[in-house]
């Protein structure tokens, strides 16, 4: 009976729609097959081309890449696989982590190419050598681990905490939002600020005061959000509304591409360019 209701569900699509479906099916089945294999060949070794950088030590101080040989196993990650080659090949080798979640933040790094984050990469998804580098557009201070404080910077100058002066009458009672509202935010507060989407940026890498799309989709969390009041509301849209602010972004989506928590971030950027617009909207 399934069987019937998918075969007429096809057939209701137009050739182009059926051509789209089968190709995804074939990606999917391709996969699987890869992932199978991989899984099936559990003592095979996974090649890591790891960027090394120690400053400190003389003979480390010139970039190279390293190359690492890890026994793969089932749900292995990038983390678990960088972790595995510094216990047991190199003590030395740098990687900041923490919760291994995908909480933190700590951990994003230049995976093949793209900014992700260690402990959600899984092994069996990259293409080999897994070339592993320090996030781009910023200064390294050893191996993976590069400087974060500038972009702690960017994030705290639009002062992400809640305010407002308008509390509930009575002690201990919850400032709630309506529900339509805390869906219009409720992504904007996914953030982790592991920086990725700030690395992937390329007016972020040519203009070092731009406030970056983390920070802007951090304000959208605080601007769009009810419980705050109008005067809060329009100190934080002249933070935005600046040279350095929201009207530095191209739109060219990078940020929206490597997020690991997957925040809208060029839609919330656009959105608080409208409502910058609006409200320098004169009418006479």
């Amino acid at each position: 009976m399934e069987d019937t209701q998918a075969e007429e569900f096809r057939a209701s699509r137009s050739p182009q729609e059926r051509r789209m479906a089968d190709k995804r099916q074939r990606r999917r089945e391709e996969r699987e097959a890869e992932v199978r294999n991989k899984e099936e060949t559990s003592a095979d070794t996974v090649h890591l081309k790891v960027f090394r950088y120690d400053p400190g030590v003389p003979e480390k101080e010139k970039p190279r890449f390293d190359h690492f040989h890890v026994p793969y196993t089932r749900g292995l990650t990038v983390l678990d696989a960088l972790l595995y080659a510094r216990d047991h090949f190199d003590s030395t080798l740098t990687v900041r982590h923490s919760c291994r979640q995908a909480i933190c933040g700590s951990d994003a790094v230049f995976v093949n190419g793209r900014q992700k984050l260690a402990c959600k990469t899984q092994i069996s998804e990259l293409d080999e050598p897994i070339q592993v580098e320090p996030l781009p557009h910023q200064e390294v201070i050893k191996d993976l681990v590069v400087e974060m404080e500038h972009f702690y910077d960017q994030m705290n100058a639009v002062e992400p905490f809640f305010q407002t002066d308008s509390l509930p009458d009575e002690e201990l009672i919850e400032q709630r939002h309506s529900r339509e509202n805390r869906e219009e935010i409720k992504m904007a507060t996914r953030c982790i600020w592991c920086g990725a989407c700030m690395s992937s940026c390329n007016i972020a890498a040519g203009d070092n005061q731009y406030l970056g799309p983390a920070a802007i989709s951090t304000a959208y969390r605080f601007i769009m959000d009810e419980r705050e009041d109008e005067a809060t509301t329009e100190h934080r849209l002249n933070i935005m509304d600046q040279e350095h602010g929201v009207y530095r972004c191209q739109t060219q989506f990078s940020c929206t591409e490597v997020c690991p928590k997957d925040i809208p971030l060029t839609e919330h950027i656009q959105e608080l360019k409208r409502e910058a617009v609006k409200r320098n909207l004169k009418f006479w």
